[in-house]
């Protein structure tokens, strides 16, 4: 654990749009969306937190109400919370860029609210306080650099940072946590914006390599996810599903004719009628499931209803209505969704859509 009084801050950016997640979040912040029932940004939050950090700027754009809804002053998780606007996504060193006031000269850690990291943030901290660079980067194996920014070393040394390259020489990724000192706002007022407009991290990182500052480079234990698509959501919710411990709340009812397997977890004013619940599966506050099985892997947000259906490994959103639906899988339910079997005649796919969305009907 990290010593309580490092002076250390936090920069956590919640301004992305996730536009691959549309339409679930033309409504909602992508960092807000549930991972076993608890929204992605509250793991980095907690996180922080824990590595024993007082002072957290949180950037914010186009969703900063809800955001600060659901964070308020901080005060929740044990720190103070601080909001910077961001007028447009115009990249993460511009995020870092406009934090300069609140930073000061202390160091600080930054991470990227939609990331998901199995190992904590304390090690690191207190790595960068007994090694005293002036960047620390995280780096992980990924099958698919070209997706990421990429660092290729040389003799165990950063020797280059390539955001998203076409042809990637390493299989390295950085990872959404990054430490810095104050020097890095030196190297965001030497960059220019690159080809998509943006002041990416990767050049700042780079100056400060070019111009011999020192910056090291650590691997991460365990997994890590980036949850901007819905494959990577789904495996997250996976991972950490694998974490959960067989859980049922002193006001949930599970009637004689249902069945729990595995671990499950049923949050206060769950109900499950005549059902059968196979783990790990988490079935949120005054959720109904009646006359259905829910398979493992599933989180089941607060105040929804499943009712004559199968679902397994997939997510579902607050106040969904699933009715009548033989088989759901894989897939992500977003907040008042109804899914229901009419009966009307002729049978026909009766859709009304939202902008982005994408169906697989079998």
């Amino acid at each position: 654990m990290a010593s309580k009084n490092h002076g250390m801050k936090a920069l956590v950016l919640s301004g992305g749009k996730g536009s691959r997640l549309r339409p679930i979040t033309h409504t909602s912040a992508k960092q807000l969306i549930p991972i076993v029932n608890k929204p992605i940004l509250f793991y980095g939050l907690e996180a922080i937190a824990k590595a024993g950090i007082k002072e957290v700027g949180i950037v914010v754009g186009e969703t900063q109400a809800e955001i600060r809804a659901a964070v308020g002053d901080g005060s929740a998780f044990g720190f103070k919370a601080v909001y910077i606007p961001q007028e447009a996504p115009l990249g993460l060193a511009h995020a870092v860029k406009i934090s300069r006031k609140f930073m000061g000269d202390s160091p600080f850690l930054m991470f990227l609210g939609d990331n998901l990291l199995k190992s904590g943030l304390g090690p690191l901290v207190d790595e960068f306080f007994a090694q005293k660079p002036n960047a620390q980067i995280l780096v992980t194996p990924v099958p698919n650099p070209s997706a990421f920014g990429v660092v290729e070393l040389e003799g165990g040394k950063v020797a280059r940072l390539v955001e998203k390259p076409r042809q990637p020489k390493s299989d390295l990724a950085l990872v959404g946590v990054y430490l810095f000192d104050r020097t890095i706002f030196k190297a965001i007022d030497h960059i220019r914006p690159s080809a998509r407009g943006e002041l990416e991290i990767t050049d700042a990182i780079q100056w400060l390599v070019d111009n011999d500052f020192t910056v090291v480079s650590r691997r991460t234990d365990g997994w890590w996810k980036d949850t901007g698509k819905l494959e990577d959501l789904l495996e997250a919710n996976r991972l950490i599903h694998e974490t959960i411990k067989h859980s049922i709340h002193k006001d949930a009812r599970v009637d004689a004719l249902s069945r729990l397997e595995g671990r499950v977890v049923l949050e206060a004013g769950a109900q499950v009628v005549e059902s059968v619940i196979r783990g790990p599966a988490v079935i949120g506050a005054n959720t109904r499931i009646i006359r259905s099985y829910v398979g493992p892997y599933s989180s089941i947000y607060f105040d929804a209803l499943v009712e004559n259906s199968e679902i397994e490994h997939s997510i579902v959103l607050e106040h969904a209505r699933i009715r009548d639906i033989r088989r759901i899988q894989d897939s992500l339910i977003g907040q008042r969704v109804e899914l229901v079997r009419s009966g009307a005649k002729p049978e026909a796919f009766r859709i009304m859509a939202g902008d982005s969305s994408r169906f697989e009907i079998p």
